[in-house]
């Protein structure tokens, strides 16, 4: 498996990733538009294949994970990009990495805080608004729990 940066040479292939799992190349973080088009990020690949993505934008002190995909669970995955995101993020001179998940996203909530991530803020029926700029998003996430709120999550760096 080999780890790639996004960059020009992949980044039809990172953006076509992003439309087959994201349903979108815009993603709506706390009411704000993203497009995914022009995050810069990491992938590993396998037979020329992306198996894993994270993407991230930079502003201020502060790196923000937009996107984290593993299509193999378990295998180390999402651990080693996240690894390359902390690495960026002192390069860059971020202070903090901050991400967004859904209540429903049980498997992340458990990923990040095990991962040294902590829960910084709650935004309550924060889907009702992204809704309004997104209207794709499904009322019902996974686990069949109701897809309403947004969890923060940050760690320092």
């Amino acid at each position: 498996m080999e780890c790639e940066r996004v960059c020009s040479q992949n980044r039809q292939r990172v953006n076509a990733f992003i439309q087959e799992h994201w349903h979108s190349e815009t993603m709506i973080l706390r009411g704000r538009e993203i497009d995914m088009t022009k995050t810069e990020g990491f992938c590993f690949c396998e037979d020329g294949q992306i198996v894993g993505l994270v993407t991230y934008i930079i502003y201020d002190d502060v790196l923000e994970i937009t996107s984290l995909d593993s299509l193999h669970e378990r295998r180390g995955i999402g651990s080693r990009l996240l690894e390359l995101v902390r690495q960026e993020a002192k390069v860059r001179k971020a202070k903090k990495i901050v991400l967004i998940t859904t209540n429903d996203n049980i498997n992340a909530i458990r990923f990040y805080q095990k991962r040294g991530f902590d829960m910084a803020g709650f935004f309550r029926n924060a889907l009702d608004v992204s809704r309004r700029l997104k209207p794709e998003i499904p009322l019902i996430g996974e686990n069949s729990i109701p897809l309403r709120h947004e969890i923060e999550f940050e760690m320092l760096v």
